[in-house]
């Protein structure tokens, strides 16, 4: 352990499914690695079974309780000496974190049921805890500091000398991207920059059309020179439009499909989740209204709720309610499906369809969605708010006049994304509020002013959103390091037209004024539908263009084109350059991660891609040794990056199928070129000799490693559980090559 820190040098998350599954097996190992550099890691428990563990220590026995490690980590990130790993975790929704609840119950934690609709001062306090969870619980708090994502060198280099499979584009395509025209967050928003008397504790209150107060939130603190929006969304208008979109899709013979966040936006978009829901299903929820009221069906929770609450009904009744749902589904569009062959649909779960892993592969693959007949169609893709949806409908417009991509020579697109402070929507879970009635919100600044206020109706959403200075002046100080840094082109992803956006392209263009004042770097401010169609077309001609964009816009952008340049986001690096000098490093995106678990318990294959976290691995190693003058550590990073190319030039990344390479034969791959590399370098020799008998034994024992490994696959694998597994089983379960282990100095078989 390094003397300027208490903690480990460096901290790995623990997370969930495939991520977790894949860490179980390649955390000792890289623990081996670290170690040679004297770096000693240490693992925080964020799991989403952990993080609602965390949350009830009242109701467990001493060997059940669990620190708060997500608050332990929000304080680490505010240290300069922060040095952490984060894998893709759980952003729940509340029939997931359901499943984890029932699950945790089972394994005997006497932790209580999430109460949908609290009565009593207890049940209020249960649900504020598990609100906690909820959603994108964990990003706000660890991401002090913005982002700088792209691709690694060795991935780009192999997807183009191994382009992956893209759908074909036709002209005649019908899919298309349709948006609100009015009552959205884009056309209601307002912003303001804080200054003077404004600064201080605020509150959000709503005022009643009987004149009454009541107050949302208070002592919200603001900042000098701090951007503060805010803005609704019409229920009403929301209903209309969803109902006109239904209507189209049936007419021009689409699939309706249906994109949210409604993970991240953990308050907003499963309430205009339930709308759609409802919307859709509007004769089913008209006949069955006062049953469903009974049973507590939400319609935010979608249709797998409803199939859910009636199973207790009596048969006759239950058949009943089937009958019309399927009735329902005959007379609307089809339905986008998740899983055609299961009869999932795009609206049974909000959490099953998320904007950034559903509308990319749409594109990628020609325009083509699954419907319920298994069969892939043409989709109509509803984006309710105008805010973002641009960006889409323009790559849609692109490709139907273009054709596909051609990810043999396609260029790049890097992102520098404003996150710190809990920046923009992204920030607002607490700030958040479906309307309960008639009236008006208002935040009143610290001098008692209106500051913002809006006429709103009963079942409206209005949120207030924040971007603190020094994050933007950090944000744009990135942005023109990485500009310097690639000799590409930027843009700042800004729209003149949008509140928000107005206010921070004042700011963008002061720093820049400081940074870069004769204007010699290549950057430019434009809207996004702009920006979208200047980067798209660099990118059909084969050149790299950096994204400059806040919070949203980096979350989808960075699953955009990686999916169409990688055929995956998972592979790309994320450093997070915290505000107080630490490091913050990400490993690629989760969306993939429950498909690969199921994989992995049906067939014991796990596909799951890790190269994003040897990527971050490396990096992780490489601010280490820069901030420690650890020469070691960057010795050991730079032979980490020489074995992933060298994985990737010899194509052993995960394969799909079971009996050949997964995740951990690619792993057992990646250490073998490691020890290797650090074997042969001749920077230094007590590395050298540390890992030439590791490199030796490996190499000897490549062919029984990769038997052991492959001879594990087809069979069903127990972990224990789906959201608590087993600790020793998922060792047994990631780790079947006792002949690895034993060169790593491990013995899983004394596991209990």
């Amino acid at each position: 352990m390094s003397e300027q820190a208490q903690q480990p040098d460096i901290i790995y998350t623990i997370t969930d499914e495939a991520p977790a599954l894949a860490t179980a097996s390649f955390l000792p190992i890289v623990k081996y690695f670290a170690k040679s550099a004297g770096i000693t890691i240490g693992t925080k428990n964020i799991s989403l079974a952990g993080r609602i563990i965390a949350n009830f220590p009242d109701n467990l026995t001493a060997d059940q309780r669990q620190p708060d490690a997500l608050a332990e980590l929000g304080k680490l990130v505010k240290e300069p000496t922060a040095n952490v790993i984060k894998l893709p975790n759980i952003s729940a929704s509340i029939p997931q974190m359901k499943a984890a609840i029932t699950e945790l119950q089972e394994h005997g934690y006497s932790i209580p049921d999430y109460p949908d609709a609290p009565q009593t001062e207890a049940e209020r306090d249960i649900q504020a805890r598990y609100k906690r969870v909820l959603g994108s619980a964990v990003n706000p708090v660890l991401r002090d500091g913005n982002s700088d994502r792209r691709p690694p060198v060795a991935v780009k280099e192999y997807a183009r000398k191994h382009p992956h499979k893209m759908g074909e584009w036709h002209s005649d395509s019908k899919t298309h991207v349709t948006h609100m025209d009015d009552g959205d967050f884009f056309s209601n928003e307002k912003s303001v920059t804080v200054s003077g008397q404004s600064v201080g504790n605020a509150r959000i209150e709503f005022v009643g059309e009987d004149g009454r107060v009541t107050i949302l939130k208070e002592k919200l603190s603001l900042q000098e020179g701090e951007v503060v929006d805010a803005t609704f969304m019409s229920r009403k208008s929301l209903r209309k439009f969803l109902a006109e979109q239904i209507e189209d899709a049936k007419e021009k013979g689409v699939l309706f499909s249906l994109h949210l966040k409604a993970t991240m936006m953990k308050v907003s978009d499963p309430i205009i989740f339930g709308q759609a829901v409802e919307v859709f299903f509007a004769d089913l929820f008209d006949k069955h209204a006062a049953v469903f009221e009974e049973l507590g069906v939400n319609p935010d929770n979608g249709l797998g709720d409803v199939y859910a609450s009636i199973r207790s009904l009596p048969e006759a009744q239950r058949e009943g309610i089937e009958t019309d749902i399927q009735t329902c589904l005959d007379a609307q569009a089809d339905l986008y499906m998740v899983n055609s062959g299961k009869g999932i649909t795009n609206l049974h779960v909000p959490s099953n369809v998320i904007i950034d892993a559903s509308l990319p592969p749409i594109i990628r693959d020609g325009g083509k969605a699954w419907g319920p007949d298994g069969n892939a169609h043409d989709v109509k893709a509803v984006i309710p708010d105008t805010s973002y949806a641009g960006i889409y409908d323009e790559t849609v417009q692109f490709c139907r006049e273009n054709g596909a991509f051609d990810p043999a020579i396609m260029g790049s697109v890097a992102n520098v994304g404003l996150m710190a402070g809990k920046a923009e929507e992204y920030g607002s879970h607490d700030q958040t509020f479906k309307v309960p009635g008639n009236g008006s919100i208002r935040v009143i600044d610290a001098a008692g002013e209106i500051l913002h206020e809006h006429r709103v109706e009963g079942g409206d959403i209005w949120r207030m959103c924040q971007a603190k200075d020094a994050p933007i002046k950090n944000w744009v100080e990135l942005a023109v390091e990485r500009v310097k840094a690639t000799d590409s082109p930027a843009v700042f992803w800004l729209d003149k037209n949008r509140a928000h956006d107005a206010q921070l392209i004042k700011k963008v263009n002061r720093y820049l004024g400081s940074l870069d004042p004769d204007g010699n770097l290549n950057i430019q401010i434009l809207s996004p539908v702009e920006a979208i169609c200047f980067t798209l077309r660099r990118v059909k001609e084969g050149l790299d263009t950096i994204s400059i964009t806040g919070n949203v816009l980096r979350d989808y952008l960075t699953d955009l084109f990686p999916i169409l340049e990688l055929n995956t986001s998972a592979k790309m690096l994320s450093i997070v350059g915290l505000l107080n000098g630490g490091g913050l490093f990400e490993t690629g995106a989760g969306g993939s991660a429950p498909k690969h678990v199921q994989q992995f318990l049906e067939e014991g294959h796990l596909r799951w891609d890790s190269l994003g976290e040897f990527a971050a691995i490396a990096a992780s190693l490489q601010h280490f040794s820069a901030a420690h003058e650890n020469v070691k550590a960057g010795i050991v990073a730079k032979a980490l990056d020489q074995a992933t190319a060298k994985l990737l030039v010899k194509n052993q990344s995960p394969s799909s199928r079971v009996g050949e390479l997964d995740n951990r034969g690619s792993q057992f791959y990646l250490t073998l070129y490691w020890a290797e590399a650090l074997a042969t370098q001749e920077e230094n020799s007590e590395l050298q000799e540390h890992f030439i008998p590791l490199a030796k034994t490996l190499a000897a024992g490549e062919e029984q490693i990769v038997k052991e490994l492959n001879g594990a696959q087809g069979q069903e694998v127990d972990l224990g559980g789906y959201y608590y597994p087993d600790p020793a089983k998922v060792a047994r379960a990631t780790r079947p090559s006792s002949t690895l282990n034993a060169a790593l100095g491990e013995d899983i078989s004394l596991l209990k």
